[in-house]
């Protein structure tokens, strides 16, 4: 296996640079021998700042004996061209990408900043706050009121990532999405919580492998019997079985993103 290097990665946007870090990460995540660090420089829209960018791109190369690495969504062509001057090995978005589109389409895009945010209409943004709300207000089996109106529930033992993917699944797709915790008490009873049996087309469960439950658990509550691996292999165990006898569909989430974790749940449940 090839020795880990190092390497710094730069996002450079003349917005918030979200949609630039997403690129990045989708790229980085196939090189697993290297470690990145990365800085974000966004609102990038001027002279100014663009020549600053390439102060601190430069500064840093040399900090680190390599070239860093730059990944750009900069509209402007004139301050994209002067963030290409640094000494950085510079991938932009829209020269990958627009332009050979420009070309198929016959047609020149308009070069606005900005543009894929504005783009979205005030209904979908309200629906995405109201999922927001939605979810926030049924998060960790806080409730199980109103369930007929949400889009997913997840089910799973605590510490699995049912927060993080309930509210990825409502920021992102302006999804309602409930979530329970599977507890002793319910693999007592050998029933689910709450009234989820009659929203089981719902229901979509995460596992997680049982040392890697322990770790997390433990950085929450060092020494205790909730962390300890015995106990986790039990709930997993228990967890796993309810999922197996209630037909829930699940994944394990042990080594998987929020991002993929989304995406199957979204095809599973055939949710848009």
């Amino acid at each position: 296996m090839p020795t880990p290097i190092k390497r710094t990665v730069f996002f450079v946007s003349d917005g918030t640079g979200l949609t630039v870090e997403a690129l990045g990460h989708s790229l980085m995540t196939q090189f697993e021998d290297v470690e990145f660090k990365q800085i974000r420089i966004p609102f990038l829209d001027n002279v100014e700042k663009a020549q600053d960018a390439v102060v601190r791109i430069n500064a840093q190369g040399e900090a680190d004996g390599m070239r860093p690495i730059v990944f750009t969504t900069l509209v402007n062509p004139d301050l994209s061209g002067i963030v290409h001057q640094a000494d950085a090995f510079c991938l932009s978005y829209f020269d990958s990408f627009l332009a050979p589109l420009e070309a198929e389409l016959g047609r020149k895009s308009n070069h606005t900043v900005g543009r894929s945010h504005g783009s979205a209409d005030s209904s979908d943004y309200k629906k995405r706050i109201e999922s927001i709300n939605y979810t926030l207000a049924h998060d960790d089996g806080i409730t199980d009121r109103d369930l007929e109106e949400a889009d997913v529930i997840l089910v799973a033992v605590s510490r699995c990532g049912k927060t993080p993917t309930s509210l990825y699944l409502a920021m992102q797709f302006g999804l309602k999405a409930a979530n329970f915790p599977l507890i002793p008490e319910d693999f007592d009873r050998g029933r689910l919580p709450g009234t989820l049996e009659k929203h089981r087309a719902k229901l979509f469960g995460l596992t997680i492998q049982p040392e890697r439950l322990a770790q997390i658990r433990e950085e929450r509550r060092a020494g205790s019997k909730y962390a300890s691996l015995a106990n986790c292999r039990f709930e997993v165990a228990e967890a796993e079985k309810m999922m197996r006898r209630e037909g829930i569909r699940w994944l394990d989430s042990s080594s998987k993103s929020i991002e993929e974790i989304s995406t199957t749940i979204l095809q599973e449940l055939k949710l848009r």
